[in-house]
């Protein structure tokens, strides 16, 4: 099958201050873009979500046809039969994405940044990719974070995890009480799920906070990314 070669995602980039050591990969919710994912947490914040050594990276998924919203072409990550935590997955879009995504952390990898000084995550249907893409294809990651996101009851990411023996990333997950796209009860079922599979998993609850994001959440995000992805101390010569 000659497949051709994915395109690039196309990225938002915000530099560190200082030198380069760690990498942050945000991924936007469906029908957002990576420019609009920062744009939105620089709006929350007054100013970018910036590090003094951590590179911050928000790609754009390519747009395709997207099944909940009748098929029309959507900036999404996969496809969905419907929004729901009991269909199955739309895996072939998935892993498809997974591709795309791996292309994204090797670039880094090449630039000299270990895996191990990677962060994966995102918002909504972004935070799903980010659970896909760390838990089932890379678990050298430093971690991942999964902002009112959810897996669907019989997702690939824990039958992955069923057979799996190797340490695996920290998660960090953040969801509403008030969320009514995608309910807070999925997201709680989804930290359950993955903690009895193994997975360090910590849920920061938000009263009457819906599918949104909020100025606490995202500190609270921020005090642990730079918990996972601390500042190295210069190497001697």
């Amino acid at each position: 099958l000659g497949m051709a070669a994915p395109v690039a995602l196309q990225r938002s980039v915000v530099s560190p201050a200082g030198r380069h050591t760690a990498s942050l990969i945000f991924l936007h919710g469906s029908g957002d873009t990576g420019q609009g994912a920062r744009t939105w947490i620089k709006q929350i914040l007054n100013q970018d979500m910036a590090f003094q050594h951590i590179k911050v990276i928000y790609p754009t998924a390519p747009a395709r046809p997207y099944t909940p919203m009748k098929g029309a072409f959507s900036n999404v990550w996969f496809d969905r039969y419907k929004i729901c935590n009991d269909c199955p997955e739309h895996i072939e879009s998935i892993d498809s994405m997974c591709q795309g995504l791996t292309d994204l952390i090797n670039d880094e990898v090449k630039n000299g940044i270990a895996k191990s000084r990677i962060l994966i995550g995102g918002f909504s249907m972004g935070g799903g990719m980010a659970m896909h893409l760390a838990f089932r294809f890379h678990q050298d990651l430093a971690g991942v974070f999964a902002l009112s996101s959810f897996l669907n009851k019989d997702s690939a990411v824990y039958q992955a995890l069923k057979r799996n023996e190797s340490a695996l990333p920290e998660l960090f997950q953040c969801h509403g009480t008030a969320d009514d796209l995608v309910l807070y009860s999925w997201g709680e079922e989804t930290n359950k799920m993955l903690k009895s599979l193994g997975v360090s998993t910590s849920l920061h609850t938000f009263p009457n906070l819906n599918h949104e994001l909020n100025r606490t959440e995202i500190e609270k995000l921020k005090s642990w990314i730079v918990k996972k992805l601390p500042v190295e101390a210069p190497k001697a010569n």
